[in-house]
């Protein structure tokens, strides 16, 4: 075999072995050097749409290498519902940050060991969502206790490590849309820099959660809206007496931890939406001084994002699809 047809054979084999997830190289910009691993898997928030265009933005923008990893069947496409079986997770092992938007998985101890050491090292976590109940581990009794609605761990993983689990639908989901105010006195916060209260407005409904959460703090509002216009007024009466938190952070083990429950791929349409999770990437790996004033958040290539709900995501999709 001459060199060139070796040198083809090696690429091709690299392609293949990567042909499970979405990777980004990041070409210059703050994050350069820096690994983020985005894990996607939700039945209803549309999570394999949302994380690749986040990475793209994280990649071209801002220079952080990116992997997005998927729930995916056995003919390598793409299955939300599929809920014991994210491929490539060995990828978490090397990262410098996690990004997490998944629902009630129920993985086996082989993939969740990557997710569970590097979260008991103490390393930096951005939950989206429903990561407040990534997981319901029926099968795992080595992990269970990481559930959402752990006994033995209160709250499990959401709880213990994001800061709240799964509660309720606060707002009336489907019908009731949100709008991100400041919580007073965090104006400040460089998670916040470039966005002013009342700029994030998300389709997606506030959660409700515990209040006061302990160890966190909640830097955005919800203000449930009467509607799903991004012009409505709030809902009078005690939805919003007092507004649940919608953006926190917290730590674990010395780990800096940001969570927002809002986040759905519809979401991140968002500008101020876009930007509030892009700075709080920085934040998370302790870049705070190096958030841009008003961090550049353009959508990258074409973006349409089906409507969140159950069953309605796009079907035979693979990763490579996505890019």
């Amino acid at each position: 075999m001459n060199r060139i047809a070796g040198t083809l054979l090696i690429l091709s084999c690299l392609l293949h072995a990567a042909d499970d997830r979405l990777v980004f190289s990041g070409k210059s910009g703050p994050g350069k050097g820096k690994r983020i691993v985005l894990i996607s898997g939700d039945e209803e928030y549309r999570s394999e749409q949302a994380l690749p265009q986040l990475a793209k933005i994280l990649s071209a923008q801002h220079g952080f290498d990116c992997t997005v990893l998927f729930a995916l069947d056995p003919d390598g496409t793409i299955n939300p519902t599929r809920q014991d079986n994210i491929a490539g997770l060995e990828t978490v092992d090397s990262a410098d940050l996690l990004i997490l938007l998944m629902r009630f998985r129920d993985l086996p101890d082989s993939q969740m060991k990557h997710i569970v050491d590097y979260v008991e090292a103490g390393r930096p976590i951005v939950g989206l969502r429903t990561a407040t109940h990534a997981f319901e581990l029926k099968s795992s009794p080595t992990y269970r206790r990481y559930s959402w609605n752990s006994k033995e761990w209160d709250g499990g993983f959401g709880r213990q490590v994001l800061g709240e689990t799964w509660i309720n639908h606060h707002g009336r989901h489907k019908v009731q849309s949100t709008r991100g105010i400041f919580v007073p006195g965090q104006e400040g916060h460089p998670i916040l820099r470039g966005i002013r209260s009342g700029d994030i407005w998300v389709p997606t409904d506030v959660y409700t959660v515990r209040q006061p959460l302990p160890d966190v703090q909640p830097l955005v509002l919800g203000a449930v809206l009467e509607s799903m216009d991004p012009a409505s007024s709030p809902a009078a009466g005690k939805q919003n007496e007092p507004m649940m938190p919608v953006a926190w952070t917290k730590s674990y083990k010395g780990g800096r931890i940001f969570t927002t429950t809002m986040g759905s791929a519809q979401d991140l349409a968002n500008e101020g939406f876009r930007r509030l999770v892009v700075n709080a990437c920085y934040w998370a790996l302790g870049m705070e001084r190096r958030i841009p004033a008003r961090a550049k958040v353009d959508l990258v290539g074409p973006y349409v994002p089906v409507p969140f709900g159950f069953g309605g995501y796009q079907k035979g999709l693979r990763p490579d699809s996505l890019r």
